[in-house]
């Protein structure tokens, strides 16, 4: 079971670093997943993800207390309204840009009501 747990943990680290560099590939919910997977599989990596000086804060703020930046929550409001924007310039159907706004919405909700760390 480890083996899985170490594979899920290192897919959802690749994941996260290429969200990195891909603005609508979120960054820290699957450093999130990593460190819970190398929780269950290594401690070694699970100490280097979260002592990390870039991913290690947003992970730590998260186990604490359920926290999450203000301005990653700016930032993320932004890239949402950037994404919405981008989709009504290039002229989606109303029906899905109606989905589109519910899950952002609804995504937006969920991190506005996070503590602020």
């Amino acid at each position: 079971m480890r083996g899985l747990w170490l594979a899920g943990g290192l897919t959802a680290l690749g994941l996260g670093l290429i969200g990195v560099f891909l603005p609508l590939l979120p960054t820290v919910p699957f450093m999130l997943l990593a460190a819970f997977c190398f929780a269950r599989s290594s401690d070694r990596l699970h100490g280097w993800l979260v002592n990390h000086p870039t991913f290690g804060p947003p992970i730590r703020d998260w186990n604490r207390s359920g926290a999450i930046s203000l301005r990653a929550k700016q930032l993320s409001t932004a890239s949402m309204a950037f994404v919405f924007l981008l989709s009504v310039v290039m002229g989606l159907r109303p029906l899905v840009l109606g989905i589109q706004a519910a899950v952002l919405c609804c995504t937006a909700l969920f991190i506005w009501t996070r503590p602020s760390a």
